[in-house]
């Protein structure tokens, strides 16, 4: 069983950094793609970042393109959302998502993810 484990959350001021980190455990972790969510109270999760199983391919939601990089290492199973610049509007649940099957191109939408972490909270102030 696919296990997720998010860390690095925190209260961090307007224009500070954060890095948040997944590790991964259950399955062989460099055959699957992986990608962060968010949820901010009363609003739908949403996409953030994702990175292919290799680590060569990554997208990102416009809102964090330019502010957020997401990276992995394969040997460490994790995977990683270095966030710089965070604004007010970054507040959330942050979550980690394991991609579906091995091997495979995903895209932005929930249903390509079938393994979650637990989360970890996000607060920006202004």
């Amino acid at each position: 069983q696919v296990q997720l484990v998010e860390s690095g959350g925190g209260l961090v001021q307007a224009g500070g950094s954060l890095r948040l980190s997944c590790a991964a455990s259950g399955r062989t972790f460099s055959n699957y793609a992986m990608g962060w969510f968010r949820q901010a109270p009363g609003k739908e999760r949403e996409f953030v970042a994702r990175i292919n199983w290799s680590g060569i391919t990554s997208t990102y939601a416009d809102s964090v393109k330019g502010r957020f990089t997401i990276s992995r290492d394969n040997a460490k199973n994790t995977v990683y959302l270095q966030m710089n610049g965070l604004k007010p509007e970054d507040t959330a649940v942050y979550f980690c998502a394991g991609a579906r099957f091995a091997r495979t191109v995903v895209g932005s939408q929930e249903i390509y993810f079938g393994s979650w972490g637990q989360g970890t909270q996000v607060t920006v102030s202004s």
